[in-house]
């Protein structure tokens, strides 16, 4: 069967709903089909109007109530990594489900399809979103496409993100900062390199602050964010007997919320003064905002199932874009963010019904 035959069945088993989803492969930029799915399967619905923007989806709700809430999800994945299709180890809710999106994050993909359908009379009016292209460049989210093309496809108090919480409530988010570091150099033949400089080798430098940088902690409005600085990729050289005149370092810069995109860039620049420095993408991060109403009623009510306390998000998520909206919101979700992205991502079933039980009870009483 093609991915594009693919029928979703949201009704259903819940845990078979996620599965299905990763087994619809949706690595970042190839999200038609997984779109085309989720569409087919909540058009039906006479409560929800459903509306489509490339490979975004939205559905919603227009019962008139007194409060609109967002709850939002990105379908796209990293690459797979030899863990498609899904596999179950173990049985009932100590099962885990092995595979990639099963934590970023299809299992809080699951939960909105499951809910979308299910609740023909929320007690707030709801707007699903399931959108592409989260994890690449800012500039290509989904997201962000409908923010430009239909910013009242948007309109809300507040907004939850599905992310992967370990079904914990997580507040605000980092932001995140990627440049390119250029050491320059002279080329010349390998065989005269006395007569070059090598640009490879005066990326050490770039590396020794690297390494010497110390990370720190921010408190910010009760949440301690951990900040991080890390060269990702390098790059230098054009032959094997050429003395390479440029390298090029790419550093990321995970910074806490309460510096800004413009002081974020300072403070590396700052850090690598005397390279040049240039700026490939940049998201700034959203501070807790968990003293707003909205956000405080949803802690309560998610708090009684999940128990614990909020958090701080370590990640960028895109709470940072609502944030930029003014609509206030948090991260909640099934699976170990730790898992995000790694070979052997797995989530366990009892965190998928929990946070869909958590929900559910939000959104209906």
């Amino acid at each position: 069967m093609s991915p594009h035959d693919t029928v979703l069945e949201p009704t259903g088993d819940l845990l078979a709903l996620l599965r299905a989803l990763c087994d619809l492969p949706s690595v970042s930029g190839s999200e038609a089909a997984i779109a085309d799915a989720v569409e087919a399967a909540l058009a039906p619905y006479p409560h929800l109007e459903v509306l489509r923007d490339g490979d975004a989806v939205v559905a919603r709700t227009s019962l008139g109530r007194a409060a609109r809430v967002i709850v939002a999800g990105h379908l796209d994945t990293v690459p797979i990594a030899g863990n498609v299709p899904t596999t179950l180890v173990g049985t009932g809710d100590d099962a885990q489900v092995w595979g990639r999106g099963t934590v970023d994050m299809k299992g809080g993909v699951a939960i909105q399809v499951a809910l979308a359908a299910a609740l023909t009379a929320p007690t707030r009016d709801v707007t699903w979103v399931f959108y592409d292209n989260e994890e690449v460049d800012a500039a290509l989210s989904g997201l962000g496409r409908i923010v430009r093309n239909h910013p009242d496809w948007l309109v809300a108090d507040f907004a939850v993100l599905g992310e992967p919480t370990n079904a914990g409530l997580e507040g605000g988010c980092n932001g995140t900062l990627r440049v390119e570091v250029r050491v320059p150099g002279v080329a010349a033949h390998s065989a005269r390199s006395w007569m070059g400089t090598n640009a490879v080798h005066g990326a050490g430098e770039v590396l020794r602050r690297l390494t010497a940088y110390a990370a720190t902690d921010v408190e910010v409005e009760g949440l301690v964010y951990r900040e991080g600085m890390n060269a990702v990729a390098i790059r230098g050289g054009v032959a094997g007997n050429v003395i390479p005149d440029e390298c090029v370092v790419t550093v990321n810069y995970r910074f806490a919320p309460s510096r800004s995109v413009d002081e974020a860039i300072a403070h590396v620049r700052e850090l690598f003064d005397g390279f040049e420095v240039t700026v490939t993408d940049a998201s700034g991060g959203a501070r807790p905002g968990l003293d707003a109403p909205a956000a405080a009623d949803f802690a309560a009510a998610v708090l009684t199932f999940t128990g614990g306390a909020p958090a701080p998000k370590f990640g960028w998520t895109d709470v940072a874009r609502f944030a930029e909206l003014g609509i206030p919101a948090v991260n909640f979700g099934p699976g170990d963010p730790l898992l995000a992205h790694k070979d052997d991502e797995h989530c366990a079933v009892r965190q998928l019904h929990l946070c869909h039980d958590a929900l559910r009870s939000w959104l209906t009483t």
